[in-house]
């Protein structure tokens, strides 16, 4: 299985990015916000999950682990495939998501082009219960450092990096902080979202 692949974006399409490494090109499938992050000629690092089907092999990157994880969830819900799960991390980002199913938010999730108010039900309900699991994750680790880390050596590039914030670690603090003192997981990662929402430090 290929877990992560660095090397240089020979080329970039609408949802996915071609990168070049040890004589071997990649087609990988990202969300948009990924995809900005990512300039043809420069380097990139990227967490990649390999989906197999019966007529295929795609491969999905991601700029964190994190967010792979996100992701992960996503596909979880049945009717949630690779690439629908891209449009919603593209469209709220890791963090917006993590968020939207902590508080219920079915209208968050119904941005994402090609989701439908059943479907965004869907993902609330199955996944609200896993809101402390997805809260407990850090999205924010090193998500515009991925696009450089880790590449080929050479001169010091610059590429638009992926906006990043401290608040999932922040949150995730937050979220151990409350458990250890005896709340129900989803209940903390409730409140933390709510709070989060509401612009709390």
């Amino acid at each position: 299985m290929i877990g992560k692949i660095s090397g240089i974006v020979d080329s970039k399409g609408p949802d996915h990015a071609l990168i070049a490494t040890g004589g071997v090109g990649y087609v990988v499938y990202c969300s948009e916000r990924t995809l900005i992050g990512l300039a043809v000629g420069q380097p990139a690092a990227l967490y990649t999950e390999l989906v197999v089907r019966e007529d295929l092999l795609q491969l999905y990157g991601f700029p964190s682990p994190a967010e792979k994880a996100v992701h992960g969830f996503l596909t979880s819900v049945q009717g949630v495939g690779a690439k629908a799960g891209l449009a919603i991390l593209g469209t709220l980002g890791a963090d917006a998501v993590r968020r939207a199913i902590a508080t219920g938010d079915v209208t968050a999730i119904r941005q994402a082009p090609g989701v439908g108010p059943k479907l965004a039900q869907r993902i609330v309900n199955e996944l609200q219960g896993k809101a402390g699991a997805l809260m407990a994750l850090n999205t924010a680790e090193d998500t515009a450092a991925v696009v450089l880390t880790d590449a080929p050596a050479g001169p010091p590039k610059t590429a638009t990096p992926v906006h990043v914030t401290a608040a999932p670690a922040a949150e995730a603090e937050a979220l151990s902080a409350l458990t250890n003192l005896g709340y129900p997981g989803s209940e903390a990662a409730i409140a933390i979202a709510e709070a989060a929402q509401e612009g709390s430090d």
